[in-house]
């Protein structure tokens, strides 16, 4: 099953890539997700892993991934090692005036599941896609806040800097 989310965010591609590849803030945006977290001390990058579960229904689903492809500020992509059988990419794209395009793609499946696995991917879907819209509304909101404070903040430094000197 293929699931896809975009949106638009009033920010650089960097600092929604901060977002995005921290495991700290990422349980505050990935919607329906109950972990994610390293696993193992490897270097940010291709090698580096994560322990995923999403709750589906009464039930938590994941697996453990490993990050495949990694181009800073542009492309991350993970599949699967082990648990459920997943592919999912996170593609930034900068627009004109400071805005970054969003699209967090994933693909899985039961693996040998058979119409067993083909019917409960069907009947997941639904929440799967509504989770991953939510994930990416929530993203945009703590991304444009975060930039919002850091403005506030260097316009507070730079009065701040004006009048005592």
């Amino acid at each position: 099953m293929r699931v896809a989310a975009t949106i638009d965010i009033a920010a650089t591609p960097a600092e929604v890539w901060g977002f995005i590849t921290d495991p700290e803030r990422s349980l505050h945006f990935l919607h329906g997700v109950t972990r994610f977290e390293r696993a193992g001390d490897h270097a940010p990058g291709p090698g580096m892993r994560f322990r995923m579960l999403m709750r589906i229904g009464s039930a938590e689903i994941g697996s453990l991934v490993e990050v495949v492809e990694w181009h800073e500020h542009r492309d991350l992509a993970w599949t699967s090692v082990t648990g459920l059988d997943q592919r999912a990419r996170w593609r930034l794209r900068e627009r004109d005036s400071g805005r970054t395009h969003v699209e967090f793609r994933l693909s899985y499946g039961v693996a040998g599941a058979g119409l067993g696995g083909w019917i409960a991917e069907r009947v997941a879907a639904p929440q799967v896609r509504r989770n991953f819209q939510r994930s990416l509304v929530q993203l945009k909101r703590q991304v444009e806040h975060e930039r919002l404070r850091t403005d506030a903040a260097r316009r507070r430094a730079a009065r701040s800097t004006a009048s005592s000197g």
